[in-house]
């Protein structure tokens, strides 16, 4: 039997509930009287026309040409489509495809929107979400494909002539993006500040070419990769890389196909990184350089991201698993929008001069001891570079 005190708290939290039900169905409006004004100001009726004869605005508003918007529509209505009912018309897919646009490039607030776009905070929510699911859904495979061999070889081939490092599939790096989460969260990283990893490859053309989201703040680069499913196949030999060749202009030994990265990964023969410590021999720092030359390009790609779409500038006040979907969104648009307009010269500004990024602190992701089989294959490539086929005239001045 309840007591007394139990029997009181009952009865409060029963009233409680009633006078706040009693409250919410009273309320003054079912819907506020500025919203109902969205046809004659709302940003989308009123702006949106405006903007399109304007093709520079159009692109710095909602950061593509209105020709890759119209084709982005066209890929998504059916998928983003509502239907309308006796009470209200529903939103189209145009509109809401704006609207999560708009918050992707701008970084603003559901508030924001809320007074541009004249729909309700919880409207534009759902509108978001909706929205970047269905970017990720269906345009994931079109615009982040799995390579094949062909595409491996062409993605080595630009890293070689960009970046004159040879046998190099592409460059991977993680980026945590700040989400606003309370504290002792499993979200907290070694920064001190709640995230989400990015852990991503790029290629020699600022492309995404794998991309793996959603993971721990708290987690470190390597044990994030280890995870991927592209890590995975490519140490079970099921992703189809090239088979080991020569350097070019030698015929020494034949050496694998690899990715690279910082410090912070464990060293692989499919998986490069510098050589560590302080004091260096020549050999070693002039690896060092050409291997930070041919791993700038996942950097560079993480300042685009950032720069086009600047949800990235600020921290994302979400749901983590919200806040996913907006990064997995944000991802698919940076190659939907780099294959058709290329780069705005206010993109590439972000990337000049860009400093690599020292990743996790240093010894906490080393788990496993690197191979003999990897060291051999940084070994044979410092001792490339110092030969006349694989040095570069300016080598020597940057160590």
């Amino acid at each position: 039997m309840l007591t007394m005190e139990k029997r009181q708290i009952a009865a409060m939290l029963f009233l409680y509930r009633r006078m706040k039900k009693r409250k919410r169905n009273n309320r003054l409006h079912w819907v506020h009287p500025i919203l109902t004004k969205r046809v004659e100001f709302g940003a989308f009726y009123t702006l949106f026309p405006k903007l399109r004869e304007h093709e520079d605005k159009f692109s710095n508003y909602f950061r593509m040409s209105t020709t890759s918007f119209d084709e982005l529509h066209l890929k998504l209505k059916d998928c983003i489509q509502r239907q309308d009912t006796f009470m209200r018309e529903c939103i189209q897919p145009v509109q809401m495809l704006a609207i999560t646009l708009r918050y992707l490039a701008s970084g603003c607030s559901f508030v924001d929107l809320h007074y541009t776009f004249l729909l309700g905070v919880s409207t534009i929510s759902k509108i978001v979400r909706v929205v970047c699911c269905a970017i990720w859904s269906v345009l994931r495979l079109e615009c982040i494909p799995e390579p094949d061999k062909d595409k491996w070889k062409s993605i080595s081939q630009k890293f070689e002539t960009r970046a004159n490092f040879p046998n190099c599939i592409g460059a991977v790096d993680g980026k945590h993006v700040r989400i606003v989460h309370p504290l002792n969260s499993m979200h907290i990283n070694y920064k001190g500040y709640s995230s989400i990893v990015l852990m991503a490859v790029a290629d020699a053309d600022y492309r995404f070419v794998y991309a793996n989201i959603g993971a721990y703040g708290k987690d470190c680069d390597s044990n994030v990769f280890q995870k991927c499913q592209l890590w995975r196949s490519i140490v079970n030999g099921t992703m189809d890389i090239p088979e080991e060749k020569c350097l070019p202009g030698s015929q020494d030994k034949k050496i694998p196909y690899y990715l690279v990265g910082d410090e912070a990964f464990g060293l692989h023969k499919h998986l490069l990184k510098p050589y560590g410590g302080h004091s260096l021999t020549i050999k070693k720092r002039i690896f060092n350089y050409r291997l930070s030359r041919a791993r700038r390009f996942v950097e560079c790609t993480f300042g685009i991201l950032s720069n086009k779409w600047r949800i990235f500038h600020r921290a994302i006040n979400l749901d983590p698993d919200f806040a996913t979907d907006i990064v997995k969104a944000c991802v698919v648009l940076h190659n939907f929008v780099r294959d058709r307009d290329g780069f705005e010269t206010e993109d590439m500004l972000s990337i000049a001069g860009l400093e690599s990024d020292p990743g996790n602190p240093p010894g906490e992701m080393r788990r496993n001891q690197a191979t003999a089989s990897a060291k051999n294959v940084r070994d044979v490539l410092s001792n490339y570079f110092m030969t006349e086929n694989g040095s570069v005239p300016w080598q020597f001045s940057k160590i």
